[in-house]
């Protein structure tokens, strides 16, 4: 059987397909000139298309005990055969074999995303071990790490496991696995995530969970279930087929008793063939697929595009999807009257301008777009995780966070704490800022909301659909970005398991849920969703795989025109399967009645495809934007500098409130 199978899978593929497609050609023309030829180069195409169709109508019948299409095809192709009309039994199966590859195109990438993702996993670690009474490292493989064992991570190195710090200070990328938008900061005594990046300082980590329990290896058996989860569409025609074959043999019988004519029993077995039928569905989502490309959305199957249509709940990730996911300054607060807007942007620049933290690179970028000049620094150290030291024109000057500032002899006053209250419930991250010994303001920043966001959920709520928030960020700075956008459900602070359970708890309550996302922690819901959108420009390639249709643009007001296009696509679909069983009806008929023979009856059906790809090819060329006319989206405004007439004593910091999506 397994010679069988590789033979199968090569005269299935599409280069053989279109060979047997040429060899077409030249059979017609035999055909129609009268003219006789040694071999009929038709016979060619029936090895080559009819082979793979006879392998699955026996596989199918035998092993799966099911009555498939190709079993009908397959009659039709032996019968045709059998009263010397080749051509005939050649063009059924190639027709046939086109149709199977059609939709077979449209759902062949499910695969991809779960490779991707493994080959995050870390392969090595550096394990401590005491030899001679002396701590050394000793490079050893992932699978060898144990429960216990005490690592050593240095800075830009990936995190083998889960684990514990008992020393050092870092900051740590863990996008990954919660989609957070900025590095966290950790201590002793905090949780690191395996398969996320240490990227400042070294730390040492005792393994909590290692192996098959570690966060990175859940968050891929959570793809991988979702992806097993997900059943492929059946084809229609096979959903018939078990009472399409006894009818068509049935009718096919009683026009040979009837008239005592063969050729008329065979016609109708090659009339009664369902090639319109199988191009129904493939040939109306390839055009939708096209047209979704031209406005720059990647559709990846047909049965996306089906339940798109029937959604009626969106859930939505934060950073990347309704924000943009890139850091601004919003806020510049002086708490001293000495020091202006304008002079405290500069100095906390300048003193940041050394740093890697993506705080201080947005602050120094912010200065610089802004045209000002920064002065020269000297002394510059930072201690990750919390802050940074630097000389800038004769002053010491100190920005990080709260903790920061108090480890270095800096109090903080009532009304520095109110304000950075205030920042947080905004959704922004905050840097305190201290000069010579006593705090002297802050600088905030956050994400920016999209353009179009607060538009398109209006939209999607005028069309009866729920809108919902997941998000791993905090609490307050998801309740902030949800008002802005006019979300009134939102679930945050979830690692990919919760936004898992999310999804289900709302599709077990009945609803057809579309998952809308851009980054790797998000692929698992991606997958659990009816329907997995993912934010393709800025996405993670993960994401892109896991998801069943991809924005290229990031554009989510696009989201709208999908469900439009959707549903004109199940319209067309129903149109196509309709229109092919009329004329197959009426050509079952002229051939009982003997106006048909099986090659002009091949013709005639093959008529009916051509319609039905060219009723589908509409779908190409028609208009699903949303009207215009209605006023573009709100944007979130940059912040509201203000200058707070304080003077409060020494120094600054506070890498506070880092979002976590």
């Amino acid at each position: 059987m397994s010679v069988m199978k590789k033979l199968f899978d090569l005269l299935s593929g599409t280069t053989m397909t279109i060979l047997g497609g040429v060899f077409l050609i030249p059979s017609l023309y035999l055909l129609l000139t009268g003219t006789e030829f040694l071999i009929d180069p038709a016979w060619v195409t029936v090895i080559i298309c009819g082979f793979p169709l006879i392998y699955l109508a026996i596989t199918r019948l035998i092993w799966q005990r099911w009555i498939s299409s190709a079993l009908l095809i397959c009659i039709a192709m032996v019968a045709s055969v059998y009263i010397g009309e080749v051509f005939a039994a050649g063009e059924v199966a190639f027709i046939m074999a086109i149709g199977a590859i059609l939709e077979e195109k449209t759902v062949e990438r499910s695969k991809k995303g779960i490779k991707k993702l493994i080959h995050l996993a870390p392969t090595q670690g550096r394990k401590l071990v005491t030899k001679n009474g002396v701590a050394v490292e000793e490079m050893i493989s992932a699978e060898e790490i144990k429960k216990g064992d005490v690592l050593r991570v240095l800075p830009g190195e990936t995190i083998p496991v889960d684990g514990e710090i008992i020393f050092g200070n870092t900051s740590v990328d863990q996008s990954i696995i919660t989609g957070e938008s900025l590095p966290v900061d950790k201590n002793t005594g905090d949780s690191v995530f395996c398969g996320t990046i240490n990227r400042f300082g070294a730390i040492d980590i005792r393994a909590t969970e290692v192996g098959e329990d570690s966060s990175l290896q859940k968050l891929i058996r959570l793809v991988q279930e979702a992806e097993n989860n997900q059943a492929p569409m059946q084809r229609i025609v096979d959903k018939w087929a078990t009472w399409l074959v006894p009818i068509a043999l049935g009718i096919a019988v009683a026009a040979y008793l009837w008239t005592d004519e063969l050729v008329r029993a065979v016609t109708v077995l090659v009339v009664f063939c369902p090639c319109a039928l199988v191009l129904a569905t493939p040939t109306s989502i390839i055009a939708a697929i096209g047209q979704a490309t031209k406005h720059g959305v990647i559709i990846k199957s047909g049965e996306a595009l089906e339940n798109m249509g029937k959604v009626d709940s969106i859930a939505f990730d934060k950073t990347g999807t309704l924000t943009n996911g890139d850091l601004a300054v919003s806020d510049i607060v002086s708490f001293d009257t000495s020091f202006s807007e304008t002079d405290l942007l500069i100095m906390t620049a300048a003193a940041e301008s050394l740093s890697e933290h993506p705080l201080g690179k947005a602050v120094t970028a912010h200065a610089q777009n802004s045209n000002h000049i920064l002065p020269d620094v000297s002394d510059f150290s930072m201690v990750p995780g919390k802050g940074i030291r630097s000389a800038v024109e004769g002053k010491t000057v100190l920005c990080g966070n709260a903790g920061f500032m108090e480890e270095n002899g800096i109090s903080i006053d009532s009304a520095v704490h109110a304000e950075l209250d205030i920042l947080r419930s905004e959704g922004k991250a905050s840097v305190l800022v201290a000069a010579d010994g006593r705090i002297v303001g802050v600088v905030a920043l956050s994400d920016t909301l999209r353009e179009a966001a607060k538009e398109m959920v209006n939209e999607l709520k005028e069309m009866n659909t729920n809108v919902v928030l997941l998000t791993g960020d905090h609490k307050q700075t998801a309740d902030y970005f949800a008002s802005k956008v006019g979300i009134s459900e939102v679930h945050a602070e979830l690692l990919p398991a919760d936004k898992v359970s999310e999804i289900q708890k709302m599709k077990d309550a009945g609803h057809i849920v579309c998952m809308i996302g851009d980054g790797v922690n998000d692929a698992p819901a991606l997958k659990t969703a009816v329907v997995g959108v993912s934010m393709g420009s800025m996405g993670s390639d993960i994401a892109i795989e896991a998801s069943d249709i991809a924005l290229m643009g990031d554009d989510i007001e696009k989201i709208p025109y999908l469900k439009r296009l959707s549903n004109a696509t199940i319209r067309t679909i129903k149109f196509n399967i309709t229109l092919s069983m009329i004329i197959n009806a009426v050509a079952i008929y002229l051939s009982v009645a003997g106006y048909l023979t099986p090659v002009t009856g091949a013709l005639v059906h093959n008529v009916g495809s051509v319609l039905v790809v060219l009723n589908a090819a509409l779908l190409y060329d028609r208009n699903f934007e949303k009207k215009k006319g209605k006023v573009k989206t709100e944007a979130m405004p940059a912040g509201n500098s203000k200058t707070v007439s304080t003077t409060l004593p020494t120094k600054c910091g506070c890498f506070s409130n880092q979002s976590k999506d």
